[in-house]
């Protein structure tokens, strides 16, 4: 239901953009996205900081989108993102020597400390790497090729990007006691 609700303002983007170009779709994300963030505060009675983050960042590039007629800023919005999620977790391990991915996942997954090391620098490298192809994407192919690969590109590398970690930390989960197959004579 989660991914649900992250796909929700994007997926409202791509039609929208379809419908009615690119300012049109502009205020429905943004629309979109404050709606999506009252519905998750109603539901749950807090919102993850990261979603407030989304909701900064599109009101203010969004906005400018809206106000100066540049679909530039619009364009910006998902590398913006993207090298801003990357930061925090290579500032997290720099700075404060806290594996932020770890603290998040920790109570889902039990992995070696290297393997989380490892994991870190890869959603930190995935992030800085789809932050450049959004650029480039964005910035040497008219804006109807930039929408659809935001849809399906960027969903289609993320999800094949989730696939290849899965199937990398599959041989890396340490299994509990109580999880271990027990011995049979």
């Amino acid at each position: 239901m989660k991914m649900l609700m992250d796909f929700f303002p994007i997926a409202l983007f791509f039609i929208a953009f379809k419908l009615g170009g690119i300012y049109v779709a502009t205020g429905v994300a943004m629309a979109a996205t404050l709606v999506q963030i009252g519905w998750l505060y109603f539901k749950h009675g807090k919102v993850e900081p990261m979603q407030w983050v989304s909701l900064a960042i599109i009101t203010l590039f969004g906005g400018a989108t809206l106000l100066t007629h540049d679909e530039t800023f619009i364009k910006w919005k998902p590398t913006i993102l993207y090298w801003l999620m990357g930061g925090v977790l290579l500032g997290g391990q720099l700075l404060f020597k806290r594996n932020l991915l770890m603290k998040i996942m920790s109570a889902q997954l039990n992995l070696p400390d290297p393997v989380w090391l490892r994991l870190l620098f890869a959603w930190v490298a995935f992030f800085t790497v789809m932050g450049v192809v959004n650029l480039w994407v964005a910035f040497n192919f008219d804006t109807d090729t930039w929408v659809n690969y935001k849809l399906f590109g960027g969903m289609g590398l993320m999800l094949v990007f989730v696939l290849a970690q899965a199937v990398y930390l599959g041989r890396h989960i340490k299994l509990e006691e109580t999880d271990k197959p027990a011995d049979t004579p």
